[in-house]
This record gives structure tokens, C-alpha cells and sequence, in this order.
């Protein structure tokens, strides 16, 4: 059953986790460079194939009792918390050979091994996974996860520079944290309360 609550709560906290996130920085390196479509398509498909990992990962962690579920995701949350704040951002990136023609298939394919491999075990895929074992609707949570990230990667590929130039991104990581410090409190709560 899909709840747009769901959806739109996760939305917000994957939107705001991603934004500072290396993927906003590629993929503008990537846009500024080739098609925007075809680098979209490669993201869009590479975090496509994360959300889906995620949700498995989230579902299976739902067949545990709801009280440790609760509490280890919390804990969890805190430490993605941490991990905002106490991120250095390396300035070199491990990815794929620039495609040398702007072919389809190789600039989408540049796009989704690229993000395929640097965000594998990100942040915002194991932010995904506990969400989906937080709420009981894993659909809901795979799209607003999907379009939180898809919405990432537009605004690095069309705007990120724009963005990045109004609103420092120190500011988008302290929101993010804050977001995050807040959903484990929820979870803890429960946790302690259920």
C-alpha cells in the first residue's frame, strides 16, 4: 500500500542527506560536459538499482522484533548524523574514464558506474534501508527515496552550481544532521517506549 506521508517524509531526509553528498558535485562535473539527459539517465539508473538494494536490506531488518528494529535504527540515524558533521570532502574522486564521444551509452554508462560505485554503502543507501525497516511500506519509501535522489542529481546536472553559490553547504549539512538527529530520537523513543 503506498502511503505519500511516507513517501514525502522520506523525500525530505534523503533530499537533504544527498544534497552535500559527492553525487551533487558529480553530477554537475558530468552535466557540465555532456548531454544532461544522458548523464540523468545513467544516475537516475544507478541510484535505481541502490534503492532497490536498500529495501531489501530495510525489509529484511523488518522481520525483527519492532522494539531492536527501532533501536538499532536510531542509533543508526545518529551515526549518519555523525558522519554528516564530521565529513572532510576528499576533492579526488575514484570513478570512470571520461567517454571520449558523447555516444548514449557512454555517457550514460560513465554516469552510472560512477555513481554506482562511489555512493555502494553511501550514507543515503543505508539512510534508505532504515527507513524501509522504520516504516511498514516499502514501496513508499523506494519512491521517495528514488525521487529524492533523482531530484539530487537534477539539480547538480541543471543548477548545483547556482545552488551551491546561494546556500553555503555547511548549512545544507547542519539541516541534514539535524533532520537525522531528530528521526532517531523518534526511533529511539519508540524503541524505549514499545
Amino acid at each position: 500500500m503506498f502511503s505519500i506521508t511516507v513517501a514525502a517524509i522520506v523525500f525530505g531526509v534523503v533530499f537533504l542527506a544527498e544534497l552535500p553528498d559527492k553525487t551533487a558535485l558529480a553530477s554537475l562535473m558530468l552535466g557540465a560536459r555532456y548531454r544532461s539527459s544522458y548523464v540523468f539517465c545513467g544516475i537516475a539508473a544507478a541510484f535505481l538499482v541502490h534503492v532497490c538494494v536498500a529495501i531489501a536490506a530495510g525489509s529484511l531488518l523488518g522481520l525483527l522484533p519492532h522494539r531492536w528494529v527501532q533501536g538499532v535504527v536510531g542509533l543508526l540515524f545518529l551515526a549518519g548524523a555523525a558522519m554528516l558533521l564530521l565529513h572532510k570532502e576528499d576533492e579526488e574522486e575514484d570513478g570512470p574514464k571520461e567517454p571520449k564521444n558523447e555516444s548514449f551509452w557512454k555517457v550514460a554508462g560513465a554516469g552510472f558506474t560512477l555513481i554506482l560505485v562511489a555512493e555502494f554503502g553511501d550514507l543515503t543507501q543505508i539512510m534508505t534501508a532504515n527507513l524501509a525497516a522504520r516504516y511498514d511500506s516499502p514501496f513508499s519509501v523506494g519512491v521517495g527515496a528514488v525521487l529524492a535522489l533523482w531530484a539530487v542529481a537534477a539539480l547538480g546536472i541543471l543548477g548545483g552550481k547556482a545552488l551551491m553559490k546561494r546556500v553555503p553547504l555547511s548549512l545544507i549539512t547542519k539541516v541534514a544532521a539535524a533532520v537525522m538527529v531528530v528521526m532517531a530520537g523518534i526511533s529511539l523513543y519508540e524503541a524505549a517506549a514499545g
